[in-house]
């Protein structure tokens, strides 16, 4: 494979694979399309300072027939945020066809699709890509640590199906479903700092900015009145612990 000659030689071997061969897709602030790069480009803070390397990405929210969420927490081996708790699935949609087509947000659900198959082991017709409801945009920029961050324009993707679940230790070190109730008190304990718990920045953004009043619709089944992909809502994250 040649990987002496790489640098960050003690990232994972499948994290490092996944960074150099990943090509993301780069967009400006009105999210048009304006290039691509790696992965790795895409997350090192030097360069998104000093380029401004904005890439697409996407959050699902998967709820079960009870209406609870399914969280994962992240592995100790993903080189950004490392044993983080975040929603059900984060990633990107890759710079291929399949995954740049703009119309009804198709391309970021077919990614959300593959990375529900990756990540979590859930099989596609589990969660058709006609059953991805995209409910908005949002750009952020947070640092995972001195060297690492994210810089992304995140679809947000609500999805209630029971799904089948065989979690890759790669990418996921553990899952669970909460409630509203179980969910706050997940936030009181990382805002205490309680059990190391650390929550992703972008789910944090989330959850202070939609995630409730948006949860409330998933249950009365009225969704499609909380959808505005017309918005790109720009989110300072207040809170920097995570």
């Amino acid at each position: 494979m040649g990987d002496t000659a790489v640098a960050d030689s003690g990232m994972d071997a499948v994290q490092r694979r996944l960074m150099f061969e990943d090509e993301c897709i780069l967009v400006d602030e009105s999210d048009h399309v304006v290039g691509h790069d790696t992965k790795y480009n895409c997350h090192l803070m030097e360069k998104i300072e000093s380029e401004n390397l904005l890439h697409r990405a996407f959050s699902v929210f998967l709820f079960n027939s009870k209406y609870e969420l399914l969280l994962q927490q992240r592995s100790g081996t993903k080189v950004t945020f490392p044993l983080v708790w975040t929603n059900t699935c984060c990633s990107h949609p890759l710079y291929r066809e399949s995954e740049l087509i703009e119309e009804n947000a198709l391309g970021v659900r077919n990614a959300a699709q593959r990375k529900l198959l990756d990540e979590l082991g859930i099989p596609a017709e589990d969660v058709p890509v006609d059953q991805f409801m995209p409910l908005g945009r949002m750009l952020y920029k947070a640092p995972s640590d001195g060297k690492w961050g994210e810089h992304e324009l995140d679809y947000l993707l609500f999805i209630v199906r029971d799904v089948n679940i065989h979690p890759n230790p790669d990418e996921v070190a553990d899952v669970k479903y909460v409630n509203q109730e179980e969910l706050k008190e997940l936030l009181r304990k990382a805002d205490a700092g309680e059990e190391g718990l650390k929550l992703s920045p972008w789910f944090r953004l989330v959850v202070d900015n939609f995630l409730f009043k948006w949860w409330d619709h998933v249950v009365k089944g009225t969704l499609q009145e909380a959808a505005d992909m017309n918005t790109i809502h720009k989110l300072i994250q207040e809170n920097q612990s995570a």
